[in-house]
């Protein structure tokens, strides 16, 4: 039963295609485990604070399936990143502080009738970038109908539609 393991599961990096299909597998199973325990949030908000645990959760979990770091000790500091991400996530829940320091601020980029110029200078975003966006969010082609456009902490532009 060892052999056939062992035959299966592989060590080190001199892994075959057999036993890389096997461990990602086993990794696939478990990130999606960790991807449901860690919550909605992390893989549907996109913002900076939530790329960082996916960016560093398939870099961790993906040392584990080629066999560059042992299997179980990567499966544990994927477990560790999922758990601080959480208590990060929650604490920006009970914090205004934190969660200004772990997601940014929403940026003002429109207002009353005026492009503000010094705050698309700051978050670097040019007048055709948000003029893009909004034929992409709205399918207008001038601000006329704008009340107010801010730069999300996610990074997307969002428009209010003046009230008719």
């Amino acid at each position: 039963m060892d052999d056939i393991i062992n035959n299966l599961w592989g060590d080190g990096e001199q892994l075959n295609a057999l036993q890389m299909s096997v461990r990602a597998f086993v990794m696939f199973l478990i990130a999606l485990l960790f991807i449901r325990l860690s919550g909605k949030r992390a893989f549907a908000k996109k913002s900076p604070f939530d790329n960082v645990i996916v960016i560093m959760l398939g870099a961790v979990l993906a040392r584990g399936v080629v066999g560059a770091s042992p299997f179980f000790s990567t499966v544990a500091a994927a477990a560790m990143m999922m758990i601080i991400h959480r208590i990060l996530a929650w604490s920006a829940v009970e914090n205004k502080l934190a969660n200004k320091l772990l997601k940014g601020e929403i940026v003002p980029l429109y207002k009353d009738g005026k492009i503000l110029r010094r705050n698309l200078e700051k978050t670097t975003i040019s007048e055709s970038d948000l003029m893009q966006s909004l034929r992409l969010e709205t399918q207008k082609t001038t601000l006329d109908d704008i009340e107010m456009a801010y730069l999300e902490d996610n990074g997307r532009i969002s428009f209010i539609v003046k009230k008719q």
